[in-house]
């Protein structure tokens, strides 16, 4: 089975300095990567030979740590199912999630939803990973979705989702047309009282903005653009229905459509981030869906 391994050649200036150095400044785990790291199998080696981290390096030599998962999801069951992968590594996957299904299993789903999905494919593949999604998106939100393939790719990425530097854009047919049509909301949200699902605009809400523009109207509706500077349950569609515009087809803020069963008008469009181990930029883009951009004619 493939366990990521991540591996770094001393150089003269770092000629003295401890493993627990290397591992924590130079490869940028965390403490609990590290933890984690000392608990497997051959976690840490230097020159192939297990070692202790406060022991000291020579130029040259060559320092290797585990960082992949031991194991998978032990509450969620490997099934076979549609996937649609945009981007592959080592360390991340992105997938373009349908419309209408389940990220986590829950009541009711607990073989038809991606985490099964992605749990089958990987071990498919012969990798062992658990299920580390990065930007979670609602059952009927369709799109772009970044998972980490072990814990020390997920700390690194969900510290970019937090910073700003993971960017997301949405795209939105909302029913009617914003006014200006180009703004920024800014109010903040809380969870609705007495109400498990629904969240609501609350001066004692957590703080969340949402940068829109219309790009297109048709048939009473408008195709809009989203930013998040901030990442709360439901932003898009509760600041949406704030403007009077609610998503098409929602059935918690606005009105379900028979066209749209078992989802409303929101689509994860683009999301730019960094490799979590090289820093590489990685851009990926899913265009409108045709059963969202039908909803304009």
């Amino acid at each position: 089975m493939l366990v990521r391994r991540l591996t770094k050649q001393i150089g003269q200036d770092q000629e003295g300095a401890t493993v627990q150095t290397i591992l924590r400044k130079t490869l940028g785990l965390s403490a609990a990567s590290v933890r984690r790291a000392k608990g497997a199998a051959e976690g840490i080696l230097l020159d192939g030979c297990p070692v202790f981290t406060n022991q000291t390096v020579s130029a040259g030599q060559c320092l290797s740590v585990v960082v992949g998962d031991g194991a998978g999801s032990d509450q969620i069951v490997p099934v076979s199912g549609p996937l649609t992968i945009c981007y592959e590594d080592e360390d991340l996957i992105v997938l373009d999630k349908a419309g209408g299904v389940p990220v986590h299993p829950s009541q009711g789903h607990h073989g038809d939803t991606l985490a099964n999905f992605l749990l089958a494919y990987y071990q498919a593949q012969g990798l062992i990973a658990a299920f580390h999604p990065v930007n979670r998106l609602d059952r009927g939100t369709s799109g772009l979705m970044a998972v980490a393939k072990h814990a020390h790719a997920h700390e690194r990425l969900q510290a970019q989702l937090h910073s700003g530097r993971f960017y997301r854009t949405y795209l939105a047919v909302c029913q009617g047309v914003p006014v200006p049509r180009r703004g920024c909301v800014d109010q903040p949200i809380a969870r609705a009282a007495g109400s498990v699902l629904r969240r609501e605009v609350c001066a004692q809400g957590a703080e969340a903005r949402t940068h829109y523009e219309v790009l297109q109207t048709g048939g009473g509706r408008s195709l809009v653009r989203l930013v998040l500077d901030t990442g709360r349950t439901h932003q898009i569609r509760v600041h949406m229905a704030f403007l009077g515009c609610p998503l098409a087809g929602d059935f918690l803020y606005g009105e379900e459509l028979p066209q749209l069963p078992q989802r409303f008008a929101l689509h994860s469009a683009a999301i730019c981030l960094k490799q979590p181990v090289t820093g590489e930029e990685i851009s990926v883009a899913s265009p409108l869906p045709s059963d969202l951009a039908a909803l304009l004619d």
